[in-house]
């Protein structure tokens, strides 16, 4: 038997760590266990590095256990996503966990936008997203959950999913978010999602090269916002302790990546004088 994996699923880690090197950054240190891998990385506008997280099962069961670790150094800037949803399946009452930590040193930049999660109906999901920074480190990044499968008239009424995402500066813990429901307890509360079968934070540190401040930065977000098409989308933006956030509530899974996505295009350049250039990824 596979050492990664045993009775109680697979055992998965991912270990990356990236750094410039000439004019290009790259993957300097790799480590991986189980079925956690990237592609080749792919370099459309020069010197950063796109990287496709790759989960060849297809999807995470109960009993499964996902660490992806990323550290970005100094002068280093990689942008990070997956090809598809990750799909939480029914799990039988197991856990399935996924912890992600990923890390940035001054002057670097990560941009961390996997697709969406997808917590099958009787699923029990824990995800767990530490993200940190030091002074002057620049990070944009996103996480999407979808509770059921709202296209096949599929509600979240069985199961239960928690995530939390903490995001610590100069090693001081400025922000946590969070979305925990059993069943349809969230779903349906005015407090909480409030029907509506998804849900998105976006999160945004503009670094010590960004050239506006962050109250200009959260004006080009929400003029990003008015400028898209959110009707079938409740939408706030705010700053908290040097953190741009922007939550989402919607219904479908387009809606909230054209928005962020627009929200991206828009404050890239100011934060690190690149025009955005999505992965290749997203159109095939």
């Amino acid at each position: 038997m596979n050492q990664a994996v045993n009775a109680q699923g697979w055992q998965a880690l991912l270990k990356l760590q990236f750094a410039k090197r000439a004019e290009r950054t790259r993957i300097v240190s790799r480590e991986r266990r189980g079925p956690l891998a990237v592609q080749r990385p792919f370099y459309p506008e020069g010197g950063v590095c796109h990287t496709y997280l790759l989960h060849p099962p297809g999807g995470v069961v109960g009993g499964d256990s996902l660490d992806i670790q990323v550290h970005v150094e100094s002068g280093a800037q990689a942008l990070i996503t997956t090809p598809g949803a990750t799909k939480f399946y029914r799990s039988g009452g197991r856990l399935a966990t996924q912890i992600q930590t990923l890390s940035v040193a001054k002057g670097g930049m990560l941009e961390w936008m996997p697709q969406e999660n997808i917590f099958f109906p009787d699923a029990n999901a824990r995800i767990e997203t530490h993200i940190a920074l030091e002074p002057g480190a620049a990070f944009i990044g996103w996480d999407i959950q979808c509770l059921g499968r709202p296209v096949n008239d599929e509600p979240f009424d069985i199961g239960s999913m928690a995530s939390a995402t903490h995001i610590s500066i100069d090693g001081e813990l400025v922000l946590i978010d969070q979305l925990r429901t059993e069943g349809r307890a969230l779903l349906d509360a005015a407090a909480g999602l409030r029907g509506y079968p998804m849900q998105a934070s976006l999160f945004i540190v503009p670094g010590e090269a960004c050239r506006v401040s962050l109250t200009d930065l959260l004006e080009h977000i929400r003029e990003s916002i008015s400028s898209v098409d959110s009707i079938a989308l409740e939408v706030g933006a705010t700053q908290v302790d040097g953190v741009l956030v922007v939550r989402v509530l919607g219904q479908r899974t387009e809606s909230i990546l054209r928005l962020f996505t627009a929200i991206w295009r828009r404050v890239r350049p100011e934060i690190c004088a690149l025009d955005a250039v999505p992965p290749r990824i997203w159109s095939t």
